[in-house]
């Protein structure tokens, strides 16, 4: 189930009517889930910023490094440029790279592409080694089209699907999240939408109550590492509020305190990224425009987004694990957490139980 089935509501802002990244109009999302006899558990999470051509069409985007043990292929220019000109892929750590290839050949067969000579694809991974043979590296261009075609707005799938078909997070089942938020008119009425491949460690908090301590199941439990303390998460994030490559790189920034909410210390072998976009119309790019007029929010008008997606990426994370379901793969078993042991645990906590609306007034 999702975190608010559980009662698990975090934060003063209200979840868009999906509680989804897809509440940012015109974000699509798809999956490929690559699940193959004993030891092959793996696939592709696509997202579109937006239903028409990127590269022609492209979307101001920054990236944030919590840590930078990982493999984001793209980041560079990202980071030069401040924007997307394909949509975001995840998958697993040894198959970025083909599946970056496959993007680039989906990229270039699109209509009026004919003249391009230089592309550059962004896709980010986390290790699913544990239950994953992750050396066969299996991904194909196939599974990456499979995932582009079948991107949709509405509701997300989460839990062991696409990307997230074989991640750990905590020591337990990890995967795909999703959440979001909706500022009220009176802070400018914007929707901030996340979505996470978990696949990390440290020890579980939910809403301060200390999930993982009382479950028996955290990182540094002994000197011999273990599942719960390194790993990795991508998070993605869209808004529709105007805001530049600059604002942005400050709002994929907030992610990271979301996530330390959950209880990641951002190990040494955790790498731990946050790709943010604009979906709005007044900061788009146009390929070949010789000026860009734009409209985009000041720096004081940022606040409230701030805070906003620092809620979603908790609650985003929080979905990956309750959502998903006991894996076996690659000679292991990963159990999904007991939701049961959860609710007692943050009932013993007094975490509130609300029904989900805003605490705002």
């Amino acid at each position: 189930m999702r975190a608010r089935e559980l009662g698990v509501a975090p934060g003063i802002f209200d979840p868009g009517p999906l509680n989804a990244i897809t509440d940012v109009r015109g974000v699509r999302v798809g999956h490929a889930t690559l699940i193959e006899g004993d030891s092959i558990r793996t696939g592709v999470t696509a997202v579109f910023p937006h239903g028409g051509n990127l590269y022609l069409d492209r979307v101001p985007a920054a990236l944030h490094v919590g840590n930078g043990f990982g493999k984001i292929i793209g980041s560079t220019q990202v980071h030069e440029l401040g924007e997307l000109e394909t949509p975001l892929l995840l998958t697993s750590t040894l198959s970025v790279f083909r599946a970056a290839d496959a993007l680039v050949e989906w990229m270039l067969a699109q209509p009026d592409m004919d003249h391009v000579r230089s592309l550059n694809p962004v896709v980010g991974e986390t290790n699913d080694g544990v239950l994953n043979a992750i050396r066969l590296r299996p991904i194909t261009a196939e599974h990456v089209r499979a995932a582009l075609a079948s991107a949709r707005g509405g509701p997300v799938q989460e839990g062991c699907v696409g990307a997230g078909t074989g991640t750990v997070a905590f020591g337990w089942k990890g995967g795909i999240g999703t959440a979001s938020r909706v500022l009220p008119a009176s802070l400018g009425g914007a929707s901030v939408g996340v979505l996470v491949q978990s696949n990390f460690g440290g020890v579980l908090q939910v809403m301060g109550a200390p999930v993982g301590e009382e479950l028996g199941r955290y990182a540094f439990q002994s000197e011999i590492a273990s599942d719960q303390e390194g790993g990795s998460i991508v998070i993605l994030v869209a808004t529709d509020a105007p805001l530049s490559d600059r604002n942005l790189g400050r709002l994929a920034a907030r992610t990271i305190l979301g996530l330390a909410r959950t209880g990641s210390s951002a190990a040494n072998g955790s790498g731990d990224y946050a790709v943010a976009f604009s979906t709005s119309a007044s900061v788009r790019r146009p390929f070949g425009a010789k000026r860009l007029v734009t409209t985009e929010l000041s720096n004081e008008e940022t606040s409230a987004l701030f805070q906003a997606v620092i809620e979603a990426t908790e609650e985003a994370i929080y979905d990956s694990l309750f959502t998903a379901e006991t894996t076996a793969g690659n000679g292991r078993i990963v159990e999904a957490i007991p939701l049961d042991r959860v609710r007692e645990v943050l009932s013993r906590y007094g975490v509130p139980r609300r029904n989900g609306r805003s605490r705002r007034a």
